[in-house]
């Protein structure tokens, strides 16, 4: 990093953090599927790329206000999370794991193509939810990375007051924990569920809304999925406080690893995620407890 100024190091380090929090959104919903259901969602990523184009639809296409087609986007990622559940996963209960492991698979490369055939397969721009930049001193970053950085805030806040004191969530915790005993219990185990994959993607959709900005929208930006994946391996996969966590250190080494590596660039984030499983196979915050269902 010879000829990098302490404003470069400080500029590189928010660009990370902020890249760090929207995998980090990703990544909260990939680690709330696997919680209930113990199925990991590899379209996780195409949920944020499809979110993205739903957005350029509602935007830019349709040239609705920017916080209104974000709203529409978020209530149609909602359905759509849910009705994946509802229509597709839930007929595979019971199945062995490596099953839907496959059907996400297909899902994915199913949602890209789809999205392509529809939109086409080019680059294309989400205008930014907020214009212009913010300067701190020597440092200038964009509102739309200060914006990523509140929202991420704002979700990982809002999910710990909604686990904690809600009814519904104290509920969902019940069903990660014990799905059978959830069901004696009267919890309603099927719409709990699909519920949570409706989060799922919409956590997906907002982390695309805030990415098109910055990368455009494209088929291709649902490989940021797999980032997202490493980074809630490395902070341990059952728990959100630990899928941030991971996704946030992937995020702010990036940059620098990219400098420092330039031959390497784009491995930083698997790399990490192999020096901790050596190191710390079950994560940095693993959840470690024995779920029956």
């Amino acid at each position: 990093m010879t000829g990098l100024s302490f404003a470069d190091a400080i500029q590189l380090l928010l660009v990370g953090l902020s890249q760090g929090c929207l995998y980090s959104l990703i990544a909260i919903g990939l680690v709330l599927v696997y919680k209930a259901t113990e199925q990991v969602n590899f379209a996780q990523g195409e949920f944020m790329m499809l979110g993205a184009f739903v957005g350029y639809q509602f935007i830019v296409l349709w040239g609705l206000p920017y916080w209104l087609g974000a709203l529409l986007t978020l209530v149609f990622m909602g359905g759509f999370g849910y009705g994946v559940d509802a229509l597709v996963v839930r007929r595979l209960t019971g199945q062995p794991v490596f099953t839907v492991f496959i059907l996400t698979l297909a899902l994915g490369i199913a949602l890209r193509a789809v999205a392509g055939i529809v939109w086409g397969f080019g680059n294309y721009s989400l205008p930014d939810p907020i214009e212009g930049n913010l300067a701190l001193g020597p440092v200038i970053i964009g509102w739309s990375s200060v914006l990523a950085i509140l929202v991420t805030a704002i979700v990982a806040s809002g999910l710990y007051a909604f686990f904690r004191y809600s009814r519904q969530g104290v509920a969902m915790q019940a069903l990660s924990l014990n799905q059978l005993a959830a069901f004696y219990m009267g919890i309603p185990v099927k719409r709990l569920t699909s519920s949570i994959w409706a989060m799922s993607a919409i956590f997906g959709a907002i982390a695309g809304l805030l990415l098109g900005p910055v990368t455009l929208v494209s088929t291709q930006m649902g490989f940021v999925g797999f980032k997202a994946f490493a980074g809630a391996i490395v902070g341990g996969f059952g728990s959100i406080p630990g899928a941030v966590l991971g996704c946030l250190l992937i995020g702010v080494t990036e940059p620098f690893f990219d400098i420092m590596f330039p031959t390497f660039k784009g491995i930083g984030a698997y790399l990490i995620m192999f020096l901790v499983l050596l190191i710390r196979p079950e994560g940095l915050l693993a959840q470690i407890y024995a779920k029956k269902v």
